[in-house]
């Protein structure tokens, strides 16, 4: 039986970052690589977080709104004890969901487009998906939320794992050290370019596509010399940064 293709990126990984990128990959081997993931929330867990999604527009990531979607769910009030994390909860549902639907929402019917083509396709769409759900304007809330230290390793295991399902969408083979240094970098400029759509003002936020392009391009440059341990953990410290100064930490 062969060994999945993101083990086996991991197995020539350094020693020191394997249980690191084994944790982070979990799902992600199952999910993308081998076998149809399971669903990832059971159905009154999702009737409630879908109710909620739909009431953050409105009343933001707030209890309020979970306590609405629980109410519009047809659960008692009661039931959004099954959140322990409360809003932050709606959050990683709205991450969640998002990330599993974009291999439905992008094809590329065939293989003339480049792999770097494909990536920046599929970033643009994910966050395409913050607008078209209505949660946008509400996002700084989000980010304020996965700021905070209890919230921090969640939202950063589905930062990793987003990154690693656009790479595989994008058709991305490589099974050399370069795995986990494109997902890290990847996952740093996509929580840049997140944080940058919030303040976008201009129309079908083409600041937005223009601050991905150069994004992108840093990475390109550098990516040659992106191998050492050292600067992988920057790439994920880059991340956390980014996060923080949404709630307006200054760093």
């Amino acid at each position: 039986m062969s060994t999945p293709l993101a083990l086996r990126s991991i197995l020539r990984a350094p020693a020191a970052l394997r249980p690191l990128l084994l944790q982070q990959s979990s799902r992600a081997l199952y999910h993308s690589y081998e076998h149809d993931a399971p669903p990832a929330y059971r159905d009154p867990e999702n009737a409630i977080l879908s109710s909620a999604l739909a009431q953050v527009p409105t009343h933001g990531f707030t209890q309020e709104a979970l306590t609405l979607g629980a109410r519009d769910a047809g659960y008692l009030d009661i039931s959004t004890n099954l959140f322990p994390k409360g809003p932050f909860e709606i959050v990683k549902y709205h991450l969640v969901t998002q990330r599993l639907g974009l291999k439905d929402r992008v094809q590329f019917p065939d293989d003339k487009t480049g792999v770097g083509k494909r990536v920046r396709s599929l970033v643009l769409e994910r966050l395409r998906a913050n607008v078209e759900t209505g949660v946008l304007p509400q996002w700084q809330q989000a980010l304020a939320l996965m700021s905070l230290a209890e919230n921090i390793p969640a939202s950063l295991r589905e930062l990793s794992a987003l990154s690693d399902e656009i790479w595989f969408l994008a058709g991305d083979v490589s099974v050399d050290g370069s795995w986990y240094t494109k997902r890290a970098s990847l996952a740093a400029v996509y929580a840049a370019t997140e944080v940058y759509q919030t303040t976008d003002q201009s129309t079908e936020f083409r600041d937005t596509g223009l601050f991905l392009d150069r994004r992108l391009e840093e990475v390109r440059t550098v990516g040659g010399v992106v191998g050492s341990t050292i600067q992988w953990a920057g790439f994920q410290a880059g991340a956390v940064v980014n996060l923080m100064r949404s709630k307006g930490v200054k760093i």
